[in-house]
Order: structure tokens, then sequence, then C-alpha cells
């Protein structure tokens, strides 16, 4: 069974994107480079065009201008399915879906990688048992990579909220991607449910070597997983950098607070963490 998770992951370069939605524009010629391997996060306010980034990175919206290159492919014009092909796989903010088993679910986001045709399944022809069988026992092992082994034949339906939003984290690593976008993967969970969702996204990255793109409000977990932080407001990217240089830049406190906040003021990151945290509990759809 091929594992493409095994193989260093290619640079994904966004460059001069930008997306317009009848005249309002969602994003303004944006640019940044996830560097393989990395943690990539997208911050900013609620309607700061974060999701719509997302939707141009997995094929569900095609930029009036810019490019997505993953590796030497151009992904801007690629629909859904071929970027998935590619190995990009996508989780929404939204549960998607609590019908079946945990190993259903998974086993839905194996189909992509299956090779046996529809008529050779439904015969249950030898190779295609075999194949389905090789499906389910690597289902079974991404289930217990994210914490999910003990409910791998349990309903979703009866998990708790965070166990039903690590199975869509589990659907999407059953695609075996190189690159993963995690569109708010702790919002609505307590503080437990958060940092152990937390660690399950370290354990992954150490394991599998993915890069990941994350956007979240939770600035903790945005400061703790991290390597690279590109910040949106407007639409437009006004910081890039680590963690640490982009707390203290003025321009994101800005954004954050709408002050003119010196980053050695020391009431400055305080306030910006309040203010984020505040983003994180009015929570809502990033506007596209």
């Amino acid at each position: 069974m091929k594992d493409r998770t095994t193989a260093t992951p290619p640079v994904l370069d966004v460059r001069e994107v930008t997306v317009r939605f009848a005249g309002l524009t969602a994003l303004d010629e944006v640019s940044f480079t996830v560097v393989p391997g990395s943690v990539h996060a997208l911050i900013g306010p609620n309607g700061a065009g974060k999701s719509t980034c997302f939707n141009v990175l997995s094929g569900l919206c095609r930029p009036a201008a810019g490019t997505v290159t993953l590796g030497g492919t151009e992904l801007t014009r690629l629909a859904p399915h071929r970027i998935a092909g590619l190995g990009v796989a996508r989780t929404f903010q939204n549960i998607v879906t609590t019908h079946g088993t945990v190993a259903d679910n998974l086993m839905l986001g194996r189909h992509a990688l299956s090779r046996a045709g529809f008529a050779a399944t439904a015969l249950r022809l030898p190779g295609a048992v075999r194949e389905q069988r090789e499906h389910l026992e690597r289902a079974r092992e991404i289930a217990e990579l994210t914490g999910l082994g003990a409910h791998f034949d349990s309903p979703v339906a009866l998990l708790s909220y965070g166990d039903r939003k690590r199975v869509e984290l589990a659907r999407a690593l059953c695609l075996e991607p190189r690159v993963l976008l995690l569109d708010e993967p702790v919002a609505g969970m307590n503080a437990t449910e958060r940092a152990r969702t937390a660690e399950v996204v370290a354990e992954l990255r150490a394991e599998l070597g993915l890069s990941i793109v994350l956007v979240e409000h939770d600035m903790g977990l945005v400061m703790r997983l991290a390597d690279d932080v590109t910040v949106l407001d407007f639409g437009r990217a006004i910081a890039h950098g680590t963690p640490d240089e982009v707390r203290r830049d003025p321009e994101v406190l800005r954004a954050y607070l709408g002050t003119g906040a010196a980053p050695d003021d020391p009431t400055a990151e305080p306030a910006a963490h309040a203010a984020t945290d505040t983003a994180a509990d009015a929570a809502g759809e990033d506007v596209a």
C-alpha cells in the first residue's frame, strides 16, 4: 500500500493570489511559502480571508490572479479532486458528517486511493478484497495515531464533540496527504479537547513529516505548533515571521486592537492575546 507521507513533501508556494467576489476583494495579492515539513499558520481577525485562502489551496475557489504551486505543479486551475490526488487534504471548520462508524468515515478517505474497479469490488474479486483489507488496516493505524483507536468501530454520532472533530482530521489523513490543511481544528472544543488535539497535530507532524497549513483563532495553539505565521487582515498579508516575531509586530497589534501599540509596550502582548481569545470566543465562519 503506497504511503505518500513517507516522502519529503514538496514546497507549497502561494504567489500574489487575488480573489474578488462581486467587487469585494477577499484576497489581495497574498503570498507565502510553506516550507516542507513545517507548520505554517494563517491567522487574522474574522473576515480576513483565511477560509478563502484555504478554498484556493484546495481548488474550491479559483483566483482572479496569482498562482499556487506544489513542487513543480501549478494547482490554480485544477479541480479539487485533482489537487487531492496530488496529496493535498483538507478539514473544514464544521463537522462534515456524523453518519456511520469511525471506520466507515475513515474508509471514505481511502476511496481516492482505491485501484479496484466498481465491478471487481461488487463481485468481491480476490484483488479487490485484498485491497479493501489493506485500506482497512491503514485506516485503523491512522485511527490509533489520532487517538481514535478505541472508537474505531463506534458510531460517530455517539462520540464527544472533540472526538468527532478528530474523525474529520483522521479522514483527511486517510488520503495520505503530503500537505494537510487544517481549518480551525479546535474550534468549539473545551480546554481538555484542545490540548489533546494539539498533541495529536504535533505527533502527526513528527511521525509523518507532513507540511501543515493551519487556520486557527486559538493563539496559544498557534504559538505552540507553528514554525511560521502569516497574518491576514482585510484580505492582505500584513506580517510574516516566526510566532514570536509576529506577536510583537505593530501591524498585527493594530489589526487585532485597532491601536498603534509599540512592539516593546509591556501591555501590548497580553492585550493581543486577549483580543485573539475574544475572536476565538466569537468564532464564526470566516467571511469569504
